[in-house]
């Protein structure tokens, strides 16, 4: 989460107007994340997050993020609602921007997993695409693998500047996961982000997810690729393979992988971690000035691409069922 643009007392107000959430007591920015504009409101009914939609985020796809996460939330899935107005409208304006009334997740999310944190992630998500089954839109990855290569190529200098060399390691790396790519898996609306500051824990347990702003249809092994990389690396850049375990073991207590989709878990999350190294590389020198946020390093997925180069079967780590 992140704040980009400012809100008034008098736009606000005016948003408001619209919504029977009664008078505002509270509103305030929350400057995490890098994607969009969020804020903590606070009225006489209750707690609400207001989205305010920048950057990547194309107006025309909102339809489809805002939709997913009613359709999750209908079928149990614990994660952030869009709340309609008074004409059953979800998608808002405000200084002409989109914009979104969503609804206030309790919990904390975690800086350093444990093991079983990372069970829970598993099986959390492994619910999530059970839940998603039967959505009707679709959306295309556009930070998939065709896009990587694409992407790269207006990012050499920038690869060089982080370290001497490092340009030609990358396009071996695109050249190889272009020949590697698995086909055929098993495919579904996946989060596609699903990070630890994107799942709220209570007590020990998962108790929502949220951020599905980057959604999309894919491999549904692919969303596990993204969650190893983003869960069960240590500070130190190892690979914590108890905790990998656990992770898959907790997502095949809901829904088993395919043998081809656990086969192709090395090349996913070799790939996964080459996705969030370009755009952290794209956003390091492209954040706007003022805004209340730090880009994220691109050096720390840098030393994940090292590491599943390095030892491209990590992941294959005979993932019994605990």
């Amino acid at each position: 989460m992140a704040v980009y643009t400012d809100i008034t007392d008098d736009e606000l107000q005016k948003l408001l107007a619209d919504f029977e959430l009664g008078a505002p007591l509270s509103f305030k920015g929350i400057a995490e994340g890098i994607e969009n504009s969020n804020f903590l409101l606070e009225t006489e009914t209750g707690r609400y997050f207001l989205t305010v939609y920048e950057k990547r985020v194309r107006p025309e796809e909102l339809p489809f993020f805002l939709g997913l996460m009613r359709w999750l939330a209908e079928r149990g899935f614990p994660c952030a609602t869009p709340i309609a107005d008074r004409n059953g409208e979800i998608l808002k304006t405000v200084r002409g921007k989109p914009c979104a009334m969503v609804s206030y997740l309790s919990g904390l999310s975690v800086r350093r997993p444990t093991v079983a944190h990372c069970r829970e992630a598993g099986i959390s998500l492994a619910w999530l695409h059970e839940a998603q089954a039967g959505f009707p839109m679709t959306r295309a990855n556009d930070l998939g693998q065709p896009a990587w290569l694409p992407m790269f190529a207006g990012l050499h200098d920038a690869a060089e500047g982080l370290k001497p060399g490092l340009s030609k390691t990358i396009a071996a790396d695109l050249e190889l996961l272009a020949k590697r790519w698995p086909t055929g898996l098993p495919q579904g609306v996946i989060h596609a982000d699903y990070f630890p500051d994107n799942v709220f824990f209570q007590a020990g347990k998962f108790a929502a997810a949220f951020d599905f702003y980057f959604a999309c249809n894919d491999a549904l092994a692919y969303d596990i690729a993204v969650a190893l990389n983003a869960w069960c690396f240590e500070p130190d850049g190892s690979f914590n393979i108890t905790a990998a375990r656990a992770l898959v073991a907790g997502y095949e207590s809901r829904r088993k992988l395919t043998d081809a989709e656990r086969a192709a878990l090395p090349v996913l999350a070799h790939g996964a971690a080459m996705r969030f190294f370009l755009t952290r590389l794209a956003d390091w020198g492209a954040t706007p000035a003022g805004a209340l946020v730090k880009p994220k390093d691109p050096l720390e997925y840098e030393r994940k691409l090292a590491v599943h180069r390095s030892s491209p079967d990590l992941v294959l780590f005979g993932q019994a069922a605990e």
